[in-house]
């Protein structure tokens, strides 16, 4: 079943701006959030769905990917549905769309502490021309951060080395009052001892030194869908750089590459390919063979073919990385006119150059080169 369009998730135009996503957001996460709606499975699936599409285009550079190229752009994994997070990585991630400490409806805190984020990756992928037609899988080897397994990505020893921290009571933030001409007011800002996280390393885990973290080489599986082209990036949540200390991991930027071929050129689902033939071929017409991206197709040469018409190979392009369906395999015909001739051969067409059927005579049934271009083009 295809995912649904996010803009029709969340309710909102495709010009939306950020406050009106943001907006939208709010109104939906607030309508069905877990402590509104206790129990009701149906209600947590929207809240998830809503959380997924903000993911996305509150993000300026996912956004533009998915504009662009819709769920294809987010290499079939967007947002939280499909990356592993839970209930209260959505929570932790998007605390500020609730004020503040996030506070749910029962009244308890839902993600007063910082939460940390890994950094992205990029990558750069090569595909073959029948790979991007086709779709593709890939293993690729990535060196990156991932969680320690010495102290379970918490930084502390054993994963017990820990207290909460004492300048801010475990909460992650600080509160301070302020008096001024107009009275009282009150800020609250990260606590400087603890960098906004509630609690204090008391014996660092020997392995990543109290990061959590370390440098380690994975495989990571990526399914890269037909119809991709050069220099697209597809968005593969949780699988950049790990947090440190147990936070959200940041995601893998696959930038496509395309390796070119030797016989088709593209230009976006269509493919276009040369084709020569001798003058004598082109005057009494003959079948040839053009290469395409899945083997070979035989087309007819009508007889009086002139040099530069094209013929069209309805659906033998590429596809549509949307799903429109594909493009069409254009072959340009070029006439060749040979360039050393014997003498009985050149004897042969001078007895044939006074013919009236060797005289160029274009009829109004010729388009020019411009536009015969247009034509398909349009």
């Amino acid at each position: 079943m295809s995912k649904k369009d996010f803009y029709e998730i969340l309710g909102v135009q495709r010009g939306a701006n950020a406050d009106e996503i943001k907006k939208a957001y709010r109104k939906l996460a607030i309508k069905y959030h877990p402590d509104k709606n206790p129990g009701d499975k149906a209600s947590e699936e929207k809240f998830k769905e809503a959380a997924e599409a903000y993911e996305v285009l509150s993000n300026p550079e996912k956004k533009q990917r998915y504009d662009q190229f819709g769920h294809a752009g987010m290499g079939g994994n967007g947002g939280f549905s499909g990356g592993g997070f839970s209930m209260e990585d959505i929570f932790s991630h998007f605390g500020d769309i609730f004020g503040g400490d996030s506070v749910g409806f029962d009244g308890g805190s839902r993600g007063g502490r910082r939460v940390n984020r890994g950094s992205n990756l990029r990558v750069k992928v090569k595909l073959t021309l029948e790979e991007v037609a086709k779709g593709v899988e890939k293993k690729i080897k990535v060196n990156k951060y991932v969680s320690c397994n010495a102290c379970h990505g918490t930084g502390a020893h054993k994963g017990s080395g820990y207290t909460n921290c004492s300048t801010c009571k475990g909460s992650g933030h600080v509160t301070r009052l302020t008096n001024t001409i107009l009275g009282q007011m009150q800020t609250s800002s990260t606590c400087p001892a603890c960098g906004g996280e509630g609690q204090i390393i008391t014996d660092k885990c020997k392995t990543c030194f109290g990061n959590g973290i370390v440098k380690a080489e994975e495989v990571i599986d990526i399914r890269i869908p037909a119809g991709v082209g050069e220099g697209m990036q597809l968005s593969v949540s949780g699988k950049g750089n790990a947090a440190p200390r147990g936070g959200i991991a940041g995601d893998l930027i696959v930038v496509i590459e395309e390796i070119e071929h030797d016989q088709l050129k593209r230009d976006g689902a269509n493919l276009f390919y040369d084709h020569y033939v001798s003058f004598i071929d082109a005057a009494i017409g003959t079948t040839i063979e053009v290469p395409t991206v899945d083997g070979k197709a035989k087309i007819k040469i009508e007889q009086g073919t002139q040099s530069g018409k094209v013929l069209r190979l309805k659906g033998k392009g590429l596809p549509d990385v949307n799903g429109y369906g594909k493009g069409d395999l254009l072959v340009n015909i070029n006439v060749w006119t040979p360039q050393k001739l014997s003498k009985e051969e050149q004897s042969l067409l001078e007895q044939l150059r006074d013919s009236e059927n060797f005289k160029p005579n274009p009829t109004g049934t010729e388009k020019s080169f411009f536009e015969r271009m247009k034509q398909y083009f349009e």
